[in-house]
């Protein structure tokens, strides 16, 4: 079963999409913050992290750079999910390494699914 970390500050956002991903079949961790998020990379070793953008305190960009510093999980495979569509910050986040970066109101829950399993695939 491939294992998922989502980063997502918004509560009823992130218990919906763990539900819809615990459905569709994937183990699933949530974290609401940068900081969060880091210590769950560590310790469950995920497939692939899902990452919003506009997080409290630090946001997603410095959660990107705190993990690519990381050796022991700095090769993990990021995809950014926000709604946050800036460019500059979408530069800087494939410049540090994000699979891509995916605006929220483009996708349906079942069509961001299924863009994860692609990634997963690959």
């Amino acid at each position: 079963m491939k294992k998922i970390l989502l980063i997502e500050d918004e509560k009823i956002l992130a218990e919906m999409y763990q539900d819809k991903f615990i459905k569709a079949g994937f183990e699933i961790f949530l974290a609401f913050d940068s900081k969060e998020g880091l210590e769950m990379a560590k310790k469950e070793r995920p497939d692939l992290i899902i990452l919003d953008i506009l997080l409290p305190r630090e946001n997603g960009i410095t959660f990107l750079k705190w993990l690519r510093e990381t050796p022991e999980i700095s090769s993990m495979t990021v995809v950014a999910f926000s709604n946050f569509d800036d460019p500059k910050i979408k530069i800087e986040a494939l410049n540090l390494g994000v699979k891509d970066y995916l605006i929220k109101t483009d996708y349906t829950p079942q069509e961001f699914i299924k863009k994860i399993r692609e990634y997963l695939s690959e």
